[in-house]
């Protein structure tokens, strides 16, 4: 399942990184500079915009903003961004909520494609708490197949880390996904999928819908 993702996740971050060089709209190049980085991209600009919060407001200004893109390595003009920042501040307060931001950078999922992504979710959160850790994945995801641990280089608990770390973030890794990061990285993945079909039969394989 992740060895097809993995190739999914290359074919996307090269289909970006052509369409960048012909993109005009800010939105869509942010959204493409972070896809080129792959299926988890999206989600990781998220958690370096949740790092830069300080106060916990779930929203920045400018500057926060403008550090946020730079920490994340976006190569993007001073000018470019700050319209960028004003077209998500559509109250014009100065600030902009960033679960709005993440979700309009998102790439759009079909309705079919959410719920079986949520339906994947439902099935691995086992304790129903809106959170996937460990505890959960004991009673759903078999370790015991992975190549890893049979030839016993990694034990049962390396095996769900390294698991959990696909749907984390690269920078911020806690071990836990929450519904925000799982349906963020599957947005990521289905931006390489062409058809609803093909996306939710994938789904259907990987977790034995």
């Amino acid at each position: 399942m992740m060895a097809g993702t993995s190739r999914h996740d290359r074919e996307m971050a090269l289909k970006a990184k052509r369409q960048l060089t012909e993109c005009l709209d800010p939105v869509e190049r942010l959204r493409l500079q972070c896809l080129s980085r792959g299926s988890s991209g999206i989600k990781g600009l998220g958690r370096t915009f949740k790092i830069l919060d300080d106060d916990q407001s779930r929203s920045l200004d400018l500057k926060e903003f403008l550090k946020g893109l730079n920490d994340f390595g976006i190569l993007i003009e001073k000018q470019e961004a700050t319209d960028l920042f004003q077209r998500f501040d559509r109250d014009g307060s100065g600030t902009i909520d960033f679960d709005e931001f993440l979700v309009t950078l998102r790439p759009q999922m079909s309705k079919a494609r959410k719920e079986a992504v949520m339906q994947a979710f439902r099935k691995l959160d086992k304790t129903g708490d809106g959170v996937i850790t460990i505890e959960d994945l004991r009673g759903v995801y078999n370790a015991k197949y992975h190549p890893k641990y049979q030839n016993g280089e990694w034990t049962e608990e390396q095996v769900f880390r390294t698991f959990l770390d696909n749907f984390d973030s690269p920078y911020d890794k806690d071990g836990k996904v929450t519904q925000e990061e799982f349906i963020n990285y599957y947005a990521g993945v289905s931006a390489s999928i062409d058809t609803d079909v093909y996306f939710i039969v994938m789904m259907r394989n990987a977790w034995k819908l």
